[in-house]
């Protein structure tokens, strides 16, 4: 199959994933605001952080101390084509990749994602209002996880649907090791302890950023604690969302194609690397620090899959060393 084929489907589950997460997200923090007490919401600059969206947001003119007004937010998260990592830009190019693609992918996802994506962009202004914005929101991340069922349900297993799974599974590694990572720097203060009931409401909304907290509850059978969440988000070979699921996940797809000797080290050491940290005596220092290497590998398991599979055919249009592993300077479908 061509490398531009395989590379399209590849950034077209990325795409889609992100969106999926970035909905997710949004709903999530609504109601985490709600539920803890006056003067201790973590606000809305998290989940700019997270996104990795900071330079952008400042360059549009956003401000820190002002940031954490939710239209703004939102606005930026959901509509703003200029962030990359908005919701409506990943639509945008998880769109254009797929229109390269009418001869790999199965006509009703090609169907759905553009009926999709006109009745998103419609109606985009029911997210930004508070009142519509749950259950835009929820019927959002109901549209993509249909056209993620629409794509296991009817793809020939074949290497488009390799590149598919390996596209998915890195976009969630990436994502929920940057929720652990922000959403726990935003935790509670450990030296208010009239708060501390209201901790386990943050660690569940960790959980919940991911739709893990039923799984974690099934999986751990214990009470909401900090390091078995981490446990669960990072080393789970269970949770679909879990780091340590992902990564493994990636190696079994690369493991049926040629020159893939030199990723699946990294997978590897990626691997390991999760597998010997003690979360259990690991402050907030050292989860940051865990996290910043973990992005990196993530980033180098990006490098080598483009660098054996979809090299640039022309240098200039390489893609960007980005906040995001492997964002590409611009859609794929345009090169």
């Amino acid at each position: 199959m061509l490398a531009r084929v395989v590379e399209n489907v590849y950034w077209l589950a990325r795409y889609l994933e992100r969106a999926e997460n970035t909905a997710r997200l949004v709903n999530v923090n609504t109601n985490l605001v709600l539920d803890l007490p006056a003067g201790f919401a973590p606000g809305w600059m998290l989940l700019v952080d997270i996104s990795g969206g900071r330079e952008v947001f400042d360059a549009l003119g956003g401000r820190a101390e002002d940031a954490n007004t939710e239209r703004r937010v939102v606005r930026f998260l959901l509509s703003e084509r200029q962030n990359a990592g908005s919701l409506v830009s990943s639509l945008r190019m998880a769109h254009e990749n797929a229109r390269t693609l009418r001869e790999v992918l199965p006509s009703e996802v090609s169907e759905q994602l553009n009926e999709f994506y006109a009745e998103f962009t419609r109606d985009i202004a029911n997210g930004i209002n508070k009142r519509t914005r749950f259950e835009f929101l929820k019927q959002t991340v109901l549209r993509l996880q249909t056209l993620a069922g629409q794509l296991d349900g009817t793809m020939n297993r074949n290497d488009a649907f390799t590149f598919l799974q390996i596209g998915r599974n890195l976009e969630r590694a990436d994502m929920t090791s940057r929720i652990v990572d922000v959403r726990s720097a935003q935790l509670l203060p450990a030296e208010t302890p009239e708060l501390r009931p209201f901790d386990t409401v943050q660690w569940m909304s960790v959980l919940k950023s991911l739709s893990g907290y039923q799984m974690y509850r099934l999986r751990m059978r214990s009470r909401v604690r900090r390091a078995d969440v981490m446990q669960f988000l990072l080393r789970d070979d269970q949770f679909p969302r879990a780091c340590g699921f992902c990564l493994e996940r990636i190696s079994d797809a690369l493991r049926g194609l040629p020159r893939s000797a030199e990723v699946l080290a990294l997978l590897d050491d990626a691997a390991r690397f999760l597998g010997v940290a003690n979360l259990e005596t690991l402050d907030q220092a050292g989860l940051h620090e865990l996290v910043d290497r973990l992005q990196l590998e993530i980033q180098g398991i990006h490098d080598g899959i483009a660098k054996s599979y979809f090299p640039s055919r022309d240098g200039a249009n390489r893609p960007l060393l980005a906040a995001r592993a492997g964002e590409p300077a611009q859609s794929q479908s345009s090169r």
